[in-house]
C-alpha cells in the first residue's frame, strides 16, 4: 500500500515549558484526520539528504475529535537537528509535510483492567490523547493512573490541565515526581517509587503502559517484571529517541 503523505500549516505555537513547545497543525485537503490515540504522524524534515536524516516521528497529543486538528508536543533535545529545525525555522503559518497515522500503542476497545501511565517529559503526548479520548467518549473505563516525571517544577507538561482532571473525572489519579527539586513539596526523586509503593501487591487487572527515553522504560519494566512480579503481557512501551 502506497504510503500517504499530508501537508499541514502551523496555526499556533505555545510554550509549555522553557524548552518545550507545543505545535497545533491543520491537516490540509481533508475535512477530518482520523487516527487512534495513541498513534503518532512522521514528519519529513528539510535536514538531510537521506530518508533516516529526515523522518522524525512524533505522538499525537489531542484526542481524535473529528477535525483536520492535530497537536504535538515537542521537546527541543540537544544536538538534535529536526527538533532544533522545528524551534528555530518553523513560525506559526510554516507548512509542514508528514505521513501517518502509524503505531499500535493504543488502548484496547474494550477497557477491562486498571490502566497505569508511566511518563517522562514529551512521553506524556499519546496519554494525553488516551486520557481526553477517554473523558470526551464517556466510554465505560476503570482507574487511570498518569504519574509524570521531569526534573523541576518548570517542566511539569500540561499541570493546570491534569490537576482539573484529577478533580473532575472519576477514576482518574494524577502524581508527579521532580528529581531535582529540593523544595518542591510533592514527591521528590524519579517515577519509579510511586508504581513501586502503590503497585506493589501485582495482580492481573492492570496493565501499564510505559511512555520516554529507553533508560526509563528498561528500569521500569525491570522493576515490574522482576521485583514486583508481574507478567510482562501487562505491559505495554513506546520508546522515544
Amino acid at each position: 500500500m502506497p504510503t500517504t503523505w499530508h501537508d499541514g500549516i502551523v496555526r499556533k505555537i505555545e510554550l509549555v515549558s522553557p524548552n518545550v513547545r507545543h505545535f497545533q497543525v491543520e491537516v490540509l485537503g481533508v475535512p477530518s484526520f482520523d487516527f487512534v490515540a495513541g498513534q503518532f504522524i512522521t514528519l519529513d524534515l528539510p535536514i538531510g539528504e537521506k530518508r533516516l536524516q529526515r523522518w522524525r516521528s512524533y505522538s499525537i497529543a489531542n484526542a481524535p475529535n473529528g477535525s483536520n486538528q492535530l497537536e504535538l508536543c515537542i521537546v527541543n533535545a540537544p544536538e538534535g537537528l529536526g527538533s532544533t529545525y522545528l524551534f528555530d525555522e518553523i513560525q506559526e503559518g510554516s507548512m509542514l509535510k508528514f505521513k501517518g497515522p502509524d503505531g499500535g500503542f493504543v488502548l484496547p476497545e474494550k477497557i477491562e483492567k486498571d490502566l497505569v501511565f508511566i511518563c517522562t517529559g514529551t512521553g506524556i503526548a499519546p496519554f494525553r490523547s488516551m486520557i481526553h479520548a477517554l473523558q470526551k467518549s464517556g466510554k465505560t473505563h476503570r482507574k487511570l493512573h498518569l504519574i509524570f516525571g521531569t526534573q523541576v517544577e518548570t517542566g511539569i507538561l500540561y499541570r493546570d490541565e491534569f490537576e482539573k482532571l484529577a478533580s473532575e473525572m472519576p477514576g482518574f489519579q494524577y502524581d508527579v515526581a521532580l528529581s531535582r527539586q529540593a523544595d518542591w513539596p510533592g514527591r521528590k526523586g524519579h517515577i519509579h517509587q510511586i508504581y513501586l509503593e502503590q503497585y506493589s501487591c501485582p495482580h492481573p487487572d492492570v496493565t501499564f503502559y510505559l511512555c520516554g527515553w529507553r533508560n526509563m522504560i528498561d528500569e521500569a519494566v525491570d522493576n515490574l517484571v522482576v521485583k514486583l512480579g508481574y507478567d510482562r503481557k501487562q505491559i505495554h512501551y513506546e520508546l522515544y529517541g
